[in-house]
């Protein structure tokens, strides 16, 4: 009996993700066919300009909005097939979310600790032993001293970890993060991704975070670019020793191939080798070469020789 492909494991799976807007008549693809696959335990960056798609992705993924087309699992939750009361049943015991906007994650007549309580009433957990919850999450993320304050007297930063306490009230087994640090400036977001990051360490959780922060980005392992509704590049990050024995920190650019093997080319690639519309494949033996047009070459020689002067007449 014939099979179909085996889909790529990991906690969080897309693949070939669509989703079609329409808006005032206009149709709008804010995801074009995206793949993207997350381990259990990572802790990655999704990074993308304005318009890529990064926030759809993020919106689907966390259970508030639904995809048009392709497939998306989530600690094996099938994002597409889900019925409403399971999706809010997913949205309160298997992930955490944390918005870029303080307000939107905390209740401001609540002290820190009923806030972290909160989301445990929903999920039946004893009052007595989500006090202790409460307290355990603020200990370990440094704002231990917040429990009996109120919102509007904490500092940013200070919100902000009490909202990632707040995001793993339930113990999720993915935590989506939403430009947690955008408002902030950069001692404090230095704070709010240490606290992300032991959330990752110390509870396990497996943690996706939406930034254009680039020193964010920086700090995590692997870092996916969205544009025009694809992923397009990865940037993998690894401890290396050098010749003197010294830790280095590398990193290398991948472009990301989807199934069909279609992958975007850097922008500034094509336009330093005049790539456009159609290109020439080579394929050698351990590589694949990619070559401009003829008359893609002659556009390319005539600017070299304009650029040089040796185009003029005297």
């Amino acid at each position: 009996m014939a099979h179909g492909p085996q889909r790529e494991a990991g906690m969080v799976v897309c693949e070939n993700l669509v989703r079609i807007y329409q808006t005032e008549g206009v149709e709008v693809q804010a995801l074009q066919g995206l793949d993207l696959s997350v381990a259990e335990g990572e802790m990655i960056a999704v990074v993308g300009a304005s318009g890529s798609g990064k926030s759809t992705l993020l919106g689907i993924l966390s259970g508030q909005d639904v995809p048009t087309a392709g497939a998306a699992e989530v600690a094996g939750h099938d994002l597409l097939a889900m019925k409403r009361r399971e999706r809010l049943d997913y949205r309160r015991g298997t992930v955490g979310f944390v918005w870029q906007q303080n307000s939107r994650n905390l209740l401001p007549y609540l002290s820190a600790a009923e806030n972290v309580m909160l989301p445990m009433t929903y999920t039946g957990i004893k009052r007595s032993r989500r006090r202790a919850r409460a307290e355990e999450l603020l200990d370990l993320l440094s704002v231990g001293h917040c429990r009996d304050r109120t919102p509007d007297t904490l500092s940013g930063g200070e919100q902000q970890r009490v909202a990632i306490a707040v995001a793993n009230a339930n113990e999720p087994r993915v935590l989506f993060a939403d430009e947690p640090t955008g408002e902030l400036d950069t001692a404090t977001s230095d704070e709010v991704f240490a606290a992300l990051r032991r959330a990752n360490e110390d509870l396990g959780v497996t943690v996706v975070v939406v930034t254009h922060d680039a020193l964010v980005s920086e700090q995590v392992q692997r870092t996916v670019r969205i544009r025009n509704g694809r992923t397009s590049t990865e940037v993998l990050r690894r401890v290396a020793i050098d010749e003197d024995g010294v830790q280095v920190l590398t990193a290398e650019e991948y472009a990301v191939l989807d199934a069909g093997g279609r992958l975007q080319l850097p922008s500034e690639f094509t336009e330093r080798l005049h790539l456009r519309k159609r290109v020439r494949l080579v394929l050698e033996s351990d590589h694949v070469g990619v070559w401009p047009d003829e008359a893609a070459r002659r556009a390319r020689s005539d600017a070299q020789d304009a650029a040089s002067g040796g185009g003029s007449e005297s």
